[in-house]
């Protein structure tokens, strides 16, 4: 008896462990974050909030009617959870739906613990975002601001180290890339190294902020996902002119305006009180949209997509939200109904617009720009009336506006009676359920209105900008964090709803949303908060063991090292071969593209523009929406038909191609070549090191010199052999090479420059 006594002991205390660790596990299980986005990914496709589509009439996207429904305690779901027959167990194979075994076995754990589901069951997304304190952490020196706290408690808690911080000339580029879409120039560079000072990398970082490229660089994301381009699209893809809205854009962001009016401006310019005409032009922001000016279209028709086309980029931008889903039924994963869809497609049904866009030019509603811009007299700076929209019929008899000239820019204006909005069945214009007129109104699931707000687009930007809103914080800083890391702290950074992912450090999305807000809303505060963290500024080496624990770096053990846009790899080569015209701002421009490339889709002719127009900023490169320039979507850049704000990277030998035999890759080549060459009394592996140390910011090592050293001699004995392939190459491109050059070394050096352009190094930013 004894003897069996001290063995059961003993099995306990072995056993003991075990199952506290499953009740533990179970404890840990909480509804909202565990159990939630499975039924969305499993269940929700048949048993979701969309009726026309449940089966059983089973709902387990709502509270009440599960419980109601009691398959949560009669063991129903248990047994067609834990079910071998294939005519039981759900999800049932017709349904394309797969739970992944860990999945199903955390149900099975979550319903034998009691499925414990709490009244306040919202979706972490939809609960306004809590400030909490900051974390304890062990190694208290490595944090250098609040952010760090948050990242470090979480690798102490994996067992992880943070990695070293990069070397000086490293976090020099990577931060002048991210700031200003450039590298460092070799001065810059030189200086920041010299700089022994404590305060020498936030001085550089003020610096960046402070420079004009600043606005520039930041005013891409904003311009792809507000899909600007300089035609209409479909089609035909008439012109438009819309550059000002875009110059508007970057002396925003270069001014820092707070964020909160950022927004309002572009939603509401044109409803402020104390509206002029530079607010009158941020609302260029809403007719960014394509239009539609085919003949055989149907005017209501479109005018139907174009008011579409605002609600989904206002959720996408602003509420990280699949709204669209709910254009033509109740949304099968999020709380949101199809009226809810119609409710804020009434806030933006009210412009003075037509269906059908006009044969080329810019569509009502549009006021004339002063030659002045941007630089406004106190009368020019006033706010203008757009005229009444004038129509006229060409010979087809097909009614098109009267077309703004390239003197014009468009803009939003409010009607004197709204139109009426009704819900859309399938999404369908000609399908209004006139049952019932929908007023202007948001979702209930992100929270309420204020009775002081007006109910339009004005009423609708305060709602958006109100500090308590759960999701426009931080889905915006959710951006800013990808922009720098390359990735969001919420990977989907255009799903923050049900079916998108979790965020990996909940509490320190939610801390910079908060802080946001405390911050008046400053971009540039945050910007500079972020990259002068300790986990911005770690060494992006990782070891083998980190990489398999953690591929995309989610846990930040180490910093960020991503590929330049597709702007910033042509901009960066440019910058380097010292070709580069920084102009602000200013109509778009036509640089190098294949011959006759217009041709594919229409009769239209590419004009290429001439001298230095050739060098501007890649932002600056007019965008036609049907064949958009294509190094840039080579590249992976987003083609601007839809709102985008998470591009996918690909890798193809395309892109190794363009770089190679591009002419503005080439000719980048050639003056970088010239810049080096013409520096006399230095020697050709210190030229080569110059060059290579211009474009990636550090030395060559010696086999890296060696190597292209090599290449220098074998391209010199060949040009002297082939003299005329040298003047060929050196002929590339409108800029005439220096006659004062020797032909053969010049091109041999070209050469050397476009093997150091095309390494991986020179197109990272680490």
């Amino acid at each position: 008896m004894k003897l069996y006594s001290i063995m059961m002991i003993r099995v306990m205390f072995i056993l003991l462990p075990l199952l506290l660790g499953c009740f533990a596990q179970a404890a840990d299980l909480e509804f909202a974050r565990d159990v939630r986005p499975i039924f969305s990914d499993a269940c929700y496709h048949c048993h979701g909030p969309d009726a026309t589509a449940r089966k059983a009439k089973l709902r387990l996207d709502d509270r009440a009617s599960t419980l109601k429904a009691g398959v949560l305690t009669d063991g129903e779901m248990l047994n067609h959870l834990t079910s071998k027959d294939p005519e039981e167990r759900m999800p049932p194979p017709d349904s394309k739906r797969v739970l992944r075994s860990k999945d199903r076995a955390k149900l099975v754990q979550w319903l034998k613990a009691g499925a414990n589901w709490p009244e306040d069951d919202r979706h972490w997304a939809f609960v306004p975002p809590q400030r909490s304190a900051l974390p304890k952490v062990k190694n208290e020196k490595w944090s250098r601001n609040e952010i760090d706290r948050f990242i470090l408690a979480r690798l102490e808690r994996e067992g992880w180290r943070p990695s070293t911080q990069a070397d000086k000339a490293t976090l020099l580029r990577r931060v002048t890339f991210d700031l200003t879409g450039l590298p460092p120039s070799i001065k810059e560079l030189n200086d920041f190294l010299g700089d022994d000072s404590p305060d020498a990398y936030e001085k550089a970082v003020d610096r960046l902020l402070d420079s004009p490229r600043y606005g520039e660089h930041m005013a891409l994301d904003w311009m792809e996902a507000s899909r600007y381009a300089d035609t209409d699209g479909y089609q035909n893809d008439r012109l438009r002119y819309m550059w000002v809205w875009r110059d508007w854009l970057i002396n925003a962001l270069n001014d820092n305006m707070p964020f909160d009016r950022f927004v309002i401006e572009q939603m509401a310019g044109d409803l402020l009180p104390e509206r002029n005409f530079f607010t009158q032009v941020a609302t260029g922001f809403n007719r960014n949209h394509r239009i539609n000016s085919e003949g055989g279209s149907i005017p209501d028709e479109w005018i139907v997509e174009y008011v579409a086309d605002r609600v989904e980029t206002m959720g996408t931008m602003f509420l990280g939200l699949t709204l669209t889903c709910s254009r033509c039924h109740e949304h099968k994963y999020d709380p949101f109904e199809q009226k809810d869809f119609y409710r804020l497609f009434a806030f933006f049904n009210n412009v003075d617009e037509a269906g059908l866009g006009p044969n080329n030019g810019n569509s009502p509603p549009f006021i004339q720009v002063p030659k002045s811009w941007p630089k406004l007299s106190e009368e020019e700076s006033k706010f203008v009336v757009p005229a009444p929209m004038k129509i006229k019929v060409v010979q087809t008899s097909v009614p098109r506006p009267q077309p703004g000239a390239p003197n014009t820019v468009m803009v939003m204006h409010e009607l004197p009676e709204p139109r009426t909005t009704y819900l859309l069945r399938r999404g369908l214009y000609d399908q209004p359920d006139k049952s019932e007129k929908l007023l202007p109104a948001t979702p209930p699931a992100l929270g309420g209105w204020k009775e002081e707000w007006p109910r339009n687009r004005l009423g609708l930007a305060q709602w958006l900008m109100d500090p308590s809103h759960p999701l426009t914080a931080r889905v915006t800083i959710n951006r800013l964090w990808q922009h720098h890391f390359g990735m969001g702290l919420v990977k989907t950074s255009e799903n923050f709803g049900m079916q998108g992912d979790l965020p990996s450090h909940p509490a320190l999305l939610d801390w910079l949303a908060t802080e946001f807000a405390r911050s008046d809303w400053s971009l540039k505060a945050m910007h500079k908060l972020i990259v002068t963290s300790a986990a911005y500024r770690q060494s992006s080496m990782a070891s083998l063991a980190l990489q398999q624990k953690d591929p995309e770096n989610r846990l930040l053990a180490h910093g960020p090292r991503k590929r330049l846009s597709p702007y910033g790899i042509r901009d960066a080569a440019l910058f380097t071969s010292g070709l580069l015209v920084e102009t602000i701002g200013g109509p778009s421009v036509k640089p190098y593209m294949p011959p006759r490339i217009w041709k594919s889709i229409s009769n239209a002719t590419y004009k290429q523009d001439k001298g230095d127009k050739l060098y501007r900023r890649s932002m600056y490169t007019y965008w036609r929406r049907t064949v958009p320039p294509p190094t840039m979507m080579t590249l992976n850049a987003a083609a601007r038909e839809v709102c985008i704000v998470r591009n996918d990277h690909t890798t193809t030998p395309l892109q190794a191609l363009t770089m190679m035999n591009n002419i503005a890759f080439v000719e980048s080549a050639r003056f970088l070549a010239e810049r080096v060459i013409k520096t006399k009394e230095l020697t050709p592996a210190q030229r080569i090191a110059q060059a290579f140390r211009m474009v990636t910011s550090r030395e060559p090592s010696p086999d890296e010199l060696k190597r292209l050293l090599a290449d220098l001699r074998f391209y010199l004995a060949d040009f002297r052999k082939r003299p005329e392939a040298a003047k060929q190459l050196l002929a590339v491109g409108e800029k005439k090479a220096d006659p004062k050059l020797p032909v053969v070394p010049l091109a041999s050096y070209a050469l050397v420059a476009n093997t150091i352009l095309n390494l991986d190094e020179a197109i990272v930013q680490d």
